[in-house]
């Protein structure tokens, strides 16, 4: 080989090589699980914001939540807007899955179905505001992602899985 060839060789090789630390070294910091945990808090908090905001105490649905489903909130399919049917059920049956997936969510208990039920929310989400669609979408592919990978060794579902078998 000439001398020219093996610079070249040796030019590819150390691209190559620091190509390959820098990905192992990104591999080592976005590890799985750590992925799935930041996933889930992620995917949480603004539900749980939103959720807590609806509550005057404990089952005690504020005014504001039940006037927003009945006057404000609507659902925009063909031929509407239409309004939600029975609101108030609708508000009390919304801000209680804002409280209670999160919850499941940062715990790591029945994951999937959390974000499976944080899914459906979201699609009811964005029929209501449409022009919402940069966020839902990021909402929904974290659940999605949730749902696919499941949550990670850091959770209460694997926990519960190797307790299991």
């Amino acid at each position: 080989m000439e001398p020219e060839q093996r610079t070249e060789s040796n030019g590819r090789r150390g691209i190559g090589g620091l190509v390959e630390w820098a990905s192992a070294g990104i591999r080592a910091i976005a590890q799985p699980s750590l992925t799935q945990l930041v996933l889930r808090f992620a995917l949480a908090l603004p539900f749980w914001r939103s959720g807590v905001k609806k509550w005057d105490g404990f089952l005690q649905l504020n005014d504001v939540a039940v006037f927003l489903f009945s006057s404000e909130f609507k659902l925009h399919l063909p031929g509407g807007p239409y309004a939600f049917p029975a609101p108030a059920t609708v508000a009390f049956l919304s801000g209680s899955a804002e409280i209670v997936f999160p919850i499941l969510l940062v715990l790591g208990l029945g994951t999937r179905f959390a974000a499976l039920g944080l899914l459906l929310m979201t699609a009811v989400i964005q029929l209501t505001v449409p022009s919402g669609w940069p966020i839902h979408l990021t909402w929904a592919a974290m659940a999605l992602a949730l749902m696919a990978f499941g949550p990670g060794r850091v959770s209460l579902d694997h926990l519960v899985s190797r307790r299991m078998g």
